[in-house]
Order: C-alpha cells, then structure tokens, then sequence
C-alpha cells in the first residue's frame, strides 16, 4: 500500500530538483544578471586601449603573480579608506573595458595599484623598485625580480643597454644593472595604469565652451 507522502519529505527526486533550482538562482544572479548589466558599457572617454608593449607588460604582469598581491579596485569609503590612501575614485565597470581578464585581485598584501602611474610616474624608479624593492621602500616586504634584468660589468655597457640607476648605496662598484624586455614591457604597463580621468562623459554648457569634464 502506498503511503501519500508528507509535503516536505524529501526523496531523491527532490534533492536533485532542489539543487537544480539553487544552481539556477546562482546562476542567474552571480552571472546573468551582471552580464546583461555590463555588456553595453562603453570605455570613458579617458580610457585608452593598451599599446603592444602595455599588452605584453600585461602578460608579465600575469605571469609574475602580482595580481595575487596587488588589487586594482579602489573601493568605496563607506568599504575601506582608499581614497585617503590615494588609491583614487571608486573604480567602475567602464574603467575594465580593454582588460580581458580583469585583474581586480582580492588579496592586498601590497597597495592597489589601479592608479600607480599617476602616484609614482618614475620610469626609473619602477625599474629599480622592481629590482631591489627596499632600495625605495625600506621594509617592504614585496619580492624582488632580479631576473627581469641584467647586471653587467659597467665597461661591457653599450648605448643599446638602458640602464637601471639605483640609489648610490645598492649600486656596486664595476657593476651596471640593465633591463630585459620583460621589465620594460612591465614597467609601461604599470606607467599605464592611471584611471584620474572623470568615468563621466562630458557635458557640454550652453552657451559657453567650458565643459565639465574630469579629462586631464
């Protein structure tokens, strides 16, 4: 004899239906949704595409696992006090319209680096902190890649070589640190990384020709 089953007694059926239905919500709230949100976004005005060697410092940038230290996401003030800290605005979904796949990051074992060029636009120092990073942060716990350069004796040095200038006391006597492809393809993708623009369009005053614009 059948027994009329309870309404929510569960049987194998209404597991997998159930989870069906929470993988589904999931879905549709963690992916279709900011899909169809995000998907007619169009860069701000600002916002320039990478250049080749931008792309390629991109690519190291991946490689050397900077994202799992460095977040670029500067967050609200109500989250965290980024902008006291000089890290910028609060990033929007434009300002990620050339990268693909975004590098927002979560861990921030070092600072955000969403508007490093604009904080520290020094070719030569993001050189050499890449290099031997306590020559320019005492302290700083973040790794040093000396594999991205050369060191040279100074006398075997040719115009073709850029040079890394160290401050006096980390450089060495008959010694001359040079960069690789590989460091200067990262630097200019750092020196890229400058969101001050306004992420609005411009609106243009009647009658007068000032527009207010956040472009630099």
């Amino acid at each position: 004899m059948n027994q009329k089953k309870q309404p929510f007694e569960m049987d194998e059926k209404r597991l997998v239906l159930g989870a069906m239905v929470c993988l589904g919500l999931a879905t549709g709230v963690m992916v279709l949704m900011p899909y169809f949100f995000t998907k007619r976004i169009n860069p701000p005005p600002g916002l320039k595409p990478y250049t080749t060697i931008q792309a390629e410092g991109r690519s190291v940038y991946v490689a050397e696992g900077c994202v799992y230290c460095h977040s670029q996401q500067p967050r609200d003030a109500k989250q965290a006090p980024d902008t006291k800290r000089g890290w910028g605005r609060v990033s929007v979904a434009g300002d990620y319209y050339y990268d693909s796949p975004h590098l927002l990051g979560t861990m921030r074992t070092g600072p955000d680096l969403f508007n490093i060029a604009a904080r520290q636009p020094s070719k030569d120092w993001q050189l050499g902190h890449l290099y031997q990073p306590r020559a320019y942060t005492p302290g700083s716990i973040m790794p040093a890649y000396p594999y991205l350069f050369k060191v040279k004796n100074t006398s075997e040095v040719t115009a073709e070589d850029e040079v890394v200038n160290l401050p006096p006391q980390f450089a060495k006597a008959g010694e001359t640190v040079v960069t690789t492809p590989r460091a200067r393809a990262l630097v200019a993708y750092l020196l890229a990384l400058d969101h001050t623009y306004s992420p609005l369009p411009a609106i243009a005053v009647p009658g007068d020709e000032k527009q207010l614009s956040g472009d630099k």
